[in-house]
């Protein structure tokens, strides 16, 4: 039995370097904002653990949370390349740099959170979910959560460092962010829970073709914050098979909330907001289509990535936060993301919440 927690708070931290598409020049093709929606993307400078931080930070301000409450914190980076794919490519110094556990166990010391329990993880972009599922059914099974604690879910993407700039597909799509989630019981005094938590599951399934892998790539053109470019001699990037996974994406989202409603048994007709993962406004239109033929009737939020891109798993939480007062009843917000490098595997994730009466008297009043 899940013990009963929602999203109290959500804060983010987006760099204050902005690179517009202006940058790109004729790399970015004719249809590519009409396609994605992206005009600009954030690019940081600091590194994902001070990325974590500056998001918790933000999330305190908000919140007043003590952070020596924290039960468990779940650390999420889609920009860290995963160990075994790093051996291949860069020597040992680089390798111990993309230890993900070791970037958790950091943050946790940073913010002086006492001994807790302490998950990382990678899921590209079905991140967040995947870190809500854990939570729910691995962290809350062996630990009871006070009413005055919190989990900290934080996630920092920072992919802007393993792009290839030289690449018309990819170079354009992603930008760099960091959020902070706070949950919390629902019947916390000090967290009111505004979006309890019905569902949360990630799985990872077989797909028609590998969508994508690390290289090793030389003289790649990257650029400077006075809006000018310079080159690295050497840098391990990702490839990514665009269009195989804008055709999958969609698919593997409409199965998921499928799925999420399936084992709620919640009627499609209830869900009132769909927020799937912000890939770009082209994916999300054609993922509508999907959502209809499950009998999806509730507004589909698109259009969240013109100023941010594409953010990877801190899409969800970021719309969430972005939507805050607006939402009410029941909101699905369904993942897509690639699997593992160079296996012909796609992710699905998904999220089922409800706003509480907290949260919609709130949004009446605004």
């Amino acid at each position: 039995m899940f013990q009963p927690i929602g999203i109290s708070a959500i804060a983010a931290y987006q760099p204050p370097w902005v690179l517009g598409n202006d940058w790109f020049g004729d790399t970015i093709g004719r249809k590519f904002v009409k396609q994605t929606g992206i005009e600009a993307r954030a690019i940081s400078q600091e590194d994902e653990v001070a990325m974590a931080v500056q998001a918790t930070w933000k999330l305190q301000s908000q919140t007043y949370c003590d952070l020596r409450r924290c039960a468990a914190a779940v650390f999420v980076s889609p920009s860290f390349v995963p160990t075994a794919v790093a051996r291949m490519h860069v020597d040992r110094d680089r390798t111990d740099q993309e230890r993900l556990q070791r970037a958790a166990r950091h943050f946790v010391r940073q913010l002086g959170i006492p001994a807790c329990p302490t998950v990382a993880l990678n899921w590209f972009c079905s991140g967040y979910s995947k870190a809500l599922s854990i939570v729910r059914g691995q962290i809350l099974s062996e630990l009871t959560l006070d009413r005055d604690q919190f989990v900290l879910v934080v996630i920092a993407n920072r992919i802007s460092r393993i792009t290839d700039y030289s690449c018309p597909q990819t170079a354009p799509l992603f930008g760099d962010m960091a959020t902070a989630t706070l949950l919390a019981r629902t019947d916390s005094d000090r967290y009111p829970v505004h979006f309890e938590i019905l569902y949360a599951g990630a799985e990872k399934k077989p797909a028609d073709g590998t969508f994508f892998d690390f290289h090793l790539r030389q003289n790649v053109p990257v650029p400077t914050v006075d809006g000018g470019r310079t080159f690295e001699p050497e840098r391990l990037v990702f490839s990514l098979n665009g269009l195989g996974i804008a055709d999958a994406a969609p698919r593997a989202m409409s199965s998921a909330l499928a799925k999420a409603l399936g084992v709620t048994q919640i009627d499609p007709a209830a869900v009132r907001y769909v927020i799937p993962h912000q890939a770009g406004s082209g994916i999300v239109r054609l993922a509508q289509m999907k959502f209809d033929e499950i009998g999806i009737r509730g507004e589909v939020i698109n259009g969240m990535t013109a100023q941010v891109g594409n953010v990877s798993s801190c899409s969800i939480p970021y719309t969430l936060m972005k939507m805050w007062p607006h939402l009410i009843g029941t909101i699905g917000c369904p993942t897509a993301a690639v699997g593992n490098p160079g296996e012909p595997i796609v992710s699905q994730g998904c999220i089922l919440l409800k706003a509480t009466t907290v949260h919609r008297r709130l949004a009446q009043a605004a």
